[in-house]
């Protein structure tokens, strides 16, 4: 079968199935429902989108949400990572940190909104903080378990290339080894840290936002308006997680896919 023949067939179906759901939904919302508050149509929905278009709020709500993510999920990255190298290295750490770490992950990120406000205010800084909880926990433990998971084979060859230091050899073989594992920690991070959004921005940080204009929507009793934003926290996430899949995969992965060249 042709493979690219078998991608356009694929993509052609999950239009299909995009297009079954509209119409299953406008005439669930016509025809059964007929309530616009308890469930807005496609129809409504469009309207509404082209509205909040018009009065300009929606690039202000994204570009003020890509903040709040940027700054949680750049300071997961920048801790979890050298965090989980420096455990998965090496054992005496991995023992001192590991029951501080394992006390603290289950703890979930909106029990932390509190100490959020205490700490930084109603700042951009505490929405990042929030999203900072629910990213850095899912990068630290793919980094460890990855790191944990280098064959000792690949560390005795690479010192008998002259890899001495730990340095030189979490540089040059536990690392590229243990990337897969980073990169998976990554992608959930992310998914995680968008998911943590809505309430990073619930208590009131900033007049805009993707997850603050939901809520403000809501107790506006305007629900039309509170799909549109479901629907861009939905796409937008989903935009992120393809961009990163592709991204990392060619640049970084491409062993795994057979192109080294």
């Amino acid at each position: 079968m042709n493979r690219n023949g078998g991608k356009r067939s694929e993509r052609w179906l999950g239009g299909a199935a995009i297009l079954a759901v509209l119409v299953f939904w406008q005439a669930v919302a016509a025809f059964v429902v007929r309530d616009s508050f308890i469930l807005p149509s496609p129809v409504d929905v469009a309207v509404s989108f082209v509205s909040l278009l018009e009065n300009g709020s929606l690039p202000m709500d994204f570009a003020t949400s890509i903040l709040h993510f940027a700054i949680g999920l750049g300071a997961a990255l920048l801790i979890g990572i050298p965090v989980g190298i420096v455990m998965g290295w090496n054992r005496r750490i991995d023992a001192l940190l590991d029951p501080v770490i394992e006390i603290l992950r289950p703890i979930p990120p909106l029990a932390w909104i509190p100490f959020a406000i205490v700490w930084f205010g109603l700042t951009n800084a505490s929405a990042g903080f929030v999203i900072f909880v629910g990213s850095v926990f899912p990068v630290l433990i793919n980094t460890y378990t990855g790191f944990r998971s280098v064959p000792r084979i690949f560390v005795e060859a690479g010192k008998m290339l002259g890899c001495i230091k730990d340095r030189d050899l979490i540089r040059y073989i536990a690392f590229p080894s243990a990337l897969p594992s980073v990169a998976a920690g990554i992608r959930i991070a992310t998914g995680v840290g968008w998911m943590c959004l809505v309430a990073a921005e619930l208590f009131g940080v900033s007049k805009f936002g993707l997850g603050q204009k939901l809520w403000f929507f809501y107790n506006l009793h305007q629900m039309d308006a509170v799909v549109v934003y479901m629907i861009l926290l939905g796409l937008i996430g989903l935009g992120f997680d393809m961009v990163f899949r592709y991204w990392i995969e060619r640049q970084f992965l491409k062993w795994r896919m057979g192109e080294v060249a």
